[in-house]
């Protein structure tokens, strides 16, 4: 039995969040070795001056009730609010989505030999039947594991249904002229082409 790899998809936003990650890690180490030079009875004056630790805790000690203003209040909620949506959208975009590599499709696998077809082959053999069809201007095939998904960008919307089912139509017959497995083809509609406007009046 073959056995997939499991790939991990990234994104460049994420890299945001982890550059935040890495620099609330150096904080924390940082005042940790502050918290190190104070256990060892090094001067607290001289730690302050270092990191500022002692001015920045005097400063807030010395807040009263009459400090918080609702101007104070108003900016504090904004802050926060934006601060919970950029976090949280950072920390969605964070997370790990696994999924399957693809594998050469095997075809044959005999006493004779092994025949394996890439998946980009697949793809573009699709692709081709679907822009055999005059109303298709592009066309861009996704071969999965026991899938097709076909992305497709059409000149005229008055044909779009019947466009639609002709494309899956001709992927299956050229995957049975190319001797591939018949699997199920999902034809998605990603846009319309912007020269051909005034097809959608």
């Amino acid at each position: 039995m073959l056995r997939q790899r499991v790939r991990v998809r990234t994104s460049s936003v994420a890299l945001i969040g982890k550059a935040i990650v890495v620099l609330f890690s150096l904080a924390l180490i940082w005042y940790g070795l502050m918290l190190i030079l104070l256990a060892l009875k090094v001067s607290p004056h001289t730690v302050n001056e270092i990191s500022g630790y002692r001015t920045a805790y005097n400063y807030l000690s010395e807040r009263t009730a009459s400090d918080i203003t609702p101007t104070v209040r108003l900016i504090a909620g904004l802050a926060g609010f934006v601060a919970m949506l950029v976090f949280g959208y950072l920390a969605y975009k964070s997370l790990p989505r696994p999924y399957l590599a693809r594998t050469d499709l095997r075809l044959v696998d005999d006493d004779h030999g092994v025949v394996n077809v890439a998946p980009r082959a697949v793809e573009r053999a699709v692709e081709v039947a679907a822009l055999d069809r005059d109303a298709v201007r592009q066309a861009a095939a996704r071969y999965g594991t026991d899938e097709i998904t076909v992305n497709l960008t059409v000149t005229r919307a008055r044909e779009l249904p019947e466009t639609m089912r002709a494309v899956r139509a001709k992927a299956h017959e050229e995957l049975g002229n190319h001797g591939l497995p018949d699997v199920p083809v999902n034809i998605t509609l990603t846009s319309f082409d912007r020269t051909q406007r005034r097809e959608l009046a």
